[in-house]
């Protein structure tokens, strides 16, 4: 499908998964309106203005998430609209409302300006395997984690886990918000995203892939869920182009080892210096089950987890974030 001759808006497009959803935009031809931060930083733009098409069709502004409004221009116009814009941090000095305010308030803020734009089809919020499975009980073998799965809102309240807590707050509004306003509005679920970077910065989710190659973390018995930047990124476009899309679509394409993601590692560059203790065999926490069926149905068919690394450290090492 082209989206020539179609507008739609992009929030937070100097962040990962955005960024690279301007360009699989733009590829396809749809004229964006993107937000972000600052237009005066160039950390923020100069990606965006680089890529292809840019020039042509896409048209940045400045937009605040806590600012009642101030995605109406941006929104005006657009028939679609892909809410990615949230803040991202487990760190134990992240506030609640550091975390709380931009991710509830903020998605309210772009939900309302989509009710008052009259050419707006259809919403895509990105949220996170965040408000599906934080639990008080570990995961098991036998679970199947799909989109029915909802987290623990007490536990995480309990744990002290504010950015669970507000991804979970975040979807429960956006639904309420969304029924109540007559949105048609698909809510995307990744789970640690990774793949090659296209902004200058190191984001969150890239940094879990450095830390565990420089052994800056102590993983070695855990295990993460990884999807490919790319395939989010086509997730998004496919949420909103295919018109039977609806409700909650998880996006995990591996859950792997920590130990398992250096053997990877160490089999695609084995000057990496990982640390020998990673490669015996250790003792593995079981691993519960994912269904990628829904996702599937989008038409997502999922990146090899091997060709997802290789990308990411060479993007590390391009970026001279890792050298070897």
């Amino acid at each position: 499908m082209s989206g020539e001759g179609k507008v739609v808006c992009v929030t937070g497009a100097s962040g990962f998964i955005a960024s690279w959803l301007v360009k699989l935009l733009l590829r396809r031809d749809y004229t964006v309106h993107a937000t972000v931060r600052s237009l005066k930083d160039p950390n923020k733009v100069a990606h965006l203005l680089a890529l292809d098409g840019a020039k042509e069709r896409l048209h940045l502004f400045e937009a605040d998430l806590l600012e009642e409004n101030s995605f109406d221009p941006v929104i005006n116009g657009c028939e679609g609209v892909f809410h990615t814009a949230s803040p991202v941090s487990f760190s134990p000095s992240a506030t609640k409302a550091e975390l709380m305010d931009p991710a509830v308030k903020g998605t309210l803020n772009v939900l309302g300006s989509c009710v008052r734009m009259p050419s707006v089809k259809r919403v895509v919020v990105t949220s996170s395997t965040a408000s599906i499975f934080a639990k008080r009980n570990p995961l098991t073998p036998t679970d199947v984690v799909d989109e029915t799965w909802f987290s623990d809102k007490e536990f995480a309240e309990e744990a002290k886990q504010w950015y669970v807590l507000s991804k979970i707050l975040a979807e429960e509004e956006a639904w309420k918000y969304a029924g109540e306003n007559g949105i048609d509005m698909v809510l995307l679920h990744p789970c640690v995203v990774i793949g090659p970077i296209l902004q200058p910065t190191l984001n969150f989710s890239t940094n879990v892939i450095l830390d565990l190659i420089k052994e800056e973390k102590e993983f070695i018995y855990g295990m993460n869920c990884y999807v490919d930047v790319r395939d989010v990124a086509n997730a998004h476009i496919q949420a909103f182009e295919v018109p039977s899309a609806s409700g909650r679509y998880l996006l995990i394409g591996e859950t792997i080892h920590y130990s398992q993601v250096l053997k990877v590692a160490s089999q695609l560059y084995p000057s990496l210096p990982i640390s020998d203790k990673y490669k015996g065999d250790l003792p593995l926490v079981p691993i519960f089950k994912v269904s990628q069926k829904k996702a599937k149905s989008l038409g997502i068919d999922f990146t090899s987890f091997a060709v997802t690394l290789k990308d990411t450290i060479e993007s590390l090492k391009e970026k001279n974030l890792l050298s070897f």
